[in-house]
């Protein structure tokens, strides 16, 4: 028997057409809505935008037009996070978008305080529905923290941007017609964001603390050169399965 939606589905080009379809019905209160929702979703908008939710680490996660997509990819991030995250941990995400990788942590790390912060307006109010138990902060990467928690980090995390300028142009569309341009642009190579990240890294982080910063297999010499740059020893970690990079900074564990 088939199945009328999952054949519009696949005709407009949705790879998973069954798993989207069901998503899609779950959505929809009404038969009116769901015609609705396909019809935005066979237009071509991210199917998190027509549901309202990514689902990221066992998580459902609220998701807004203009505002980046949590990726599977970035599980890789959010779980080495909580894995440097020992009970009561002070954690930073930065560029934080939707605060996926901030509410991974607080769901995993007993006690952790956990900040986020945004340039953007739209994805800070986001954010803070995520994460009601987190601190969320409005403003250019690390501007808005608080100054008391100046060296008492233990894990600062950055999902930047880091496509490069040249390449946004061949992105899928869902990216690069939908989502903000400034949550996909990088600069140049693709490291002026994480550059900047790893620039303000030290003044925060904890003797001993640890910056994780999500990248591509072809950027990651030059972030991990940006972190060595900043005085902290950095190493690559990949996830191939999920084609996920992170660089890990760490900080000495004695300062002198």
């Amino acid at each position: 028997m088939t199945d009328a939606l999952v054949d519009r589905l696949r005709a407009a080009g949705c790879v998973f057409a069954e798993d989207e379809a069901r998503l899609l019905r779950g959505a929809a209160a009404t038969p009116a809505g769901l015609d609705a929702l396909v019809a935005r979703r066979v237009a071509g908008e991210p199917l998190e935008y027509v549901v309202g939710y990514a689902e990221f680490c066992g998580l459902r996660i609220a998701v807004g037009p203009g505002v980046f997509v949590p990726r599977v990819r970035t599980e890789f991030l959010a779980e080495r996070a909580v894995a440097l995250s020992g009970p009561g941990a002070v954690v930073v995400d930065l560029c934080c978008g939707t605060g996926a990788v901030a509410a991974a942590v607080l769901a995993a790390v007993p006690n952790a305080e956990v900040h986020a912060a945004d340039v953007d307006p739209a994805a800070v109010a986001l954010a803070r529905r995520n994460l009601p138990g987190g601190h969320v902060h409005v403003g250019d990467l690390d501007a808005p923290l608080p100054a008391r928690l100046h060296g008492r980090v233990d894990v600062l995390v950055a999902n930047a941007p880091y496509v490069p300028t040249r390449e946004i142009d061949l992105m899928p569309a869902e990216a690069r017609l939908f989502e903000a341009r400034a949550a996909l642009d990088g600069g140049p190579d693709g490291t002026g964001v994480q550059q900047r990240v790893a620039a303000a890294a030290p003044r925060w982080l904890a003797p001993g603390g640890h910056l994780l910063i999500e990248t591509s297999t072809r950027q990651a010499p030059l972030t991990r050169a940006a972190v060595e740059r900043h005085g902290m020893a950095a190493r690559v970690v990949v996830d191939g399965e999920r084609e996920a990079t992170v660089v890990v900074g760490s900080t000495p564990e004695h300062r002198g």
